[in-house]
């Protein structure tokens, strides 16, 4: 049987803004027929916080403690909570909902592309699964999150090994296309990631700071032997493969193309009414 060729692209590191651009972009241009599905990598420079699009950012977020590190900060397109971009390789697929492998449904389609994530992590040597709430518990607190840090829980379909939730993702669909874009976690701060955000007192703050360690957990917590982001690319490139039942073949950007990331990275993603909208 006949494999699929999608797009690949790896844009390296790169700011917080520029990263949100390309992948609006991607979708934008596979709207229009103008590329194929893509799966994208990329990274952070300088490490940032995103937050998801609807989350409030002042009321959630310290920023006193994003200045203190450092660290760029974004709002997302896509849905769910907060996420420290440090020690990661991030991914995005970007694909039409008319695709004929991609389910109607929101949380199926996210089985789906996972199921990418889920190979690479396979590739790794690390027995990854699916996560799937069971209890009614489990699924009340998908719609109520404890906190603003996007790996508190694990979702429908979430990425877990041990138990503990070892991938983060977000979904969004605009214009026919589904934008699933996500942080693979080679190691983690935990205390500076709970520094960058309000909590009502100290206790609180400790107290899911301690919980988080039983939820989620970095690859590099789990291998005796360390993962290069090298050694990670290769991987989940292999894992997208196999996992969607496709080829990957280079993209490359043309002048236009950069100049159109260039202007969505100045009119939204450095926008502070886009930011801070909420």
């Amino acid at each position: 049987m006949t494999k699929e060729t999608w797009a690949f692209l790896d844009t390296g590191n790169h700011s917080a803004a520029y990263n949100m651009a390309v992948d609006e972009a991607l979708l934008d241009w596979h709207s229009k027929g103008e590329i194929p599905p893509v799966v994208r990598f990329y990274g952070w420079e300088p490490a940032a916080l995103s937050i998801g699009y609807f989350q409030k950012a002042e009321k959630e977020v310290d920023f006193d403690a994003l200045r203190r590190h450092n660290l760029g900060f974004v709002r997302r397109p896509t849905g769910g909570r907060g996420v420290l971009h440090e020690h990661e390789l991030t991914y995005s697929v970007i694909v039409s909902e008319e695709h004929p492998e991609m389910p109607a449904g929101v949380t199926e389609a996210y089985r789906v592309i996972s199921e990418g994530v889920l190979q690479g992590f396979r590739a790794l040597g690390l027995e990854a699964e699916f996560a799937v709430p069971r209890t009614e518990e489990e699924k009340a607190s998908l719609k109520n999150p404890r906190s603003s840090v996007c790996f508190d829980a694990p979702s429908w379909y979430e990425l877990v090994v041990e138990g503990r939730k070892v991938a983060g993702s977000a979904q969004t669909r605009q214009k026919g296309v589904i934008l699933q874009h996500g942080s693979i976690l080679l190691d983690i701060d935990e205390d500076k990631l709970f520094s960058l955000f309000h909590y009502s007192n100290e206790r609180v703050k400790e107290r899911i700071q301690r919980a988080f360690k039983e939820k989620a957990v970095a690859i590099n917590a789990l291998r005796s032997e360390r993962v290069t982001l090298d050694e990670a690319r290769t991987a989940f490139k292999k894992g997208f493969e196999q996992g969607l039942h496709i080829d990957l073949e280079p993209l490359t950007l043309t002048e236009e193309q950069i100049q159109q990331i260039d202007m969505i990275q100045k009119e939204r993603y450095e926008n502070r009414e886009w930011n801070f909208r909420r």
